[in-house]
């Protein structure tokens, strides 16, 4: 066991993700997803059918990293891309029944990543806001736990 106590914040925080991202790929992996795509689908359920430039935006990656998650899902039937009646240069992005299916199952492995951990989820997830909020530069703003959805 390495010795944590010596770690700047930044290298725990880094790891921990690391080996959250690994643990709930391994679980989603059972039901032909990773976690790019979970995000991905995650996104198409809150804002309806968009765009492929619009979803990588809002999930914060480029753009052809989002194609490559996008063939993925589209393999699987969990999203639909066909081109934009308004401009042929873009691909509107839709999240289908299968994916719906999917996402609610991967939402359910997300909670088992971390139940074998003595956390408190819900006040992770309440600071792990405020230091996303903060280096995005977005303001803060109170929110109540939610603990039925960690």
């Amino acid at each position: 066991m390495p010795d944590m106590e010596r770690w700047p914040t930044t290298r725990l925080l880094s790891t921990a993700a690391r080996l959250v991202e690994i643990s709930w790929n391994e679980k989603l992996k059972s039901i032909g997803l990773t976690h790019a795509g979970v995000i991905a689908m995650q996104v198409l359920a809150a804002k309806g059918p968009i765009t492929q430039a619009a979803l990588a935006e809002v999930a914060r990656v480029k753009a052809q990293t989002m194609g490559t998650t996008l063939a993925r899902l589209e393999l699987h039937g969990h999203v639909t891309r066909h081109r934009s009646d308004s401009d042929r240069r873009s691909h509107v992005v839709t999240l289908t029944e299968a994916g719906i299916s999917a996402l609610s199952e991967a939402v359910k492995l997300e909670q088992d990543v971390l139940a074998p951990v003595a956390v408190d989820t819900a006040r992770l997830r309440d600071e792990l806001r405020i230091v996303v909020r903060g280096l995005i530069g977005a303001p803060a703003v109170e929110e109540p736990s939610e603990e039925a959805n960690p």
